[in-house]
């Protein structure tokens, strides 16, 4: 196996058990998917039925955009599941990972008309660069995916399934988790503001738009360890969490 897809494969695995540490997942639904380096038209995806906790690098399924086999597996793939990951891979290439979770505060936020809106820090990372798809039953019609792909657009790194719930797209699986993990938490955020019943402080919008930019400049990382990729240092720290505890006292 290729160096970059045995990485590929790390990651993605690494990612699936992220998600489910972090209370992101959906018994053995939503799914996670990214492209097979040095191809176009492969990408790799959780065996259908498996845990998110319990995926590995070598139980990854490697399928094609029409979601058949490349490799030989004794798993299956989510029909449902690769209707829309194929469509955002296909159209757009800098789709390098594609992530879907189904969580309480993502299908609550999907569910209300006003959608996202910009009333916490983490919600501004996406202000008005976060679309929206209007649901049209459990995802198993292929002819969906022209209309989702529609909705999505050319840059968003982040779509809404309206009553459904979200998808995170990164150009490498660290960016799409990271994207994911703080689109969550803007949605927490703002389902517990909502249930205070109190006003919410408005936020200006030349400082909605400000920390929108500063967020895709990579502002908030100027000291990642690659520089192109301002998601490298906080996601080798997310890996630490997968790993035993040091032994080392804080006194140390």
């Amino acid at each position: 196996m290729p160096a970059a897809e045995r990485r590929m494969r790390e990651d993605l695995a690494a990612a699936y058990r992220l998600v489910a540490l972090y209370g992101m997942d959906d018994s053995i639904y939503t799914h996670i998917s990214a492209r097979v380096p040095g191809t176009e038209d492969q990408f790799l995806i959780n065996p259908f039925g498996m845990l998110f906790r319990d995926i590995t690098a070598s139980s990854l399924v490697k399928i094609d955009l029409d979601g058949r086999l490349v490799e030989p597996s004794d798993h299956d793939v989510n029909p449902a599941g690769f209707t829309i990951h194929s469509a955002v891979h296909a159209a757009r290439h800098d789709a390098v990972c594609v992530l879907h979770t189904h969580t309480v505060a993502g299908v609550a936020v999907s569910s209300l008309a006003g959608g996202l809106q910009p009333c916490n820090q983490w919600a501004l990372q996406f202000h008005r660069r976060v679309t929206y798809h209007a649901f049209e039953g459990i995802a198993l019609d292929h002819e969906e995916r022209e209309r989702l792909v529609a909705d999505l657009g050319p840059t968003s790194r982040a779509l809404i399934l309206r009553n459904h719930g979200l998808v995170t797209l990164g150009r490498s699986v660290a960016e799409a988790f990271v994207l994911m993990h703080n689109l969550e938490r803007a949605c927490r955020v703002q389902v517990a503001i909502q249930g205070t019943g109190q006003a919410v402080n408005p936020v200006p919008e030349a400082v909605c738009e400000l920390t929108a930019r500063q967020y895709e400049s990579g502002d908030t990382n100027r000291l990642a360890a690659v520089p192109t990729d301002p998601y490298a240092r906080e996601w080798r720290a997310l890996l630490q969490r997968l790993e035993p505890p040091t032994r080392a006292s804080f006194r140390d």
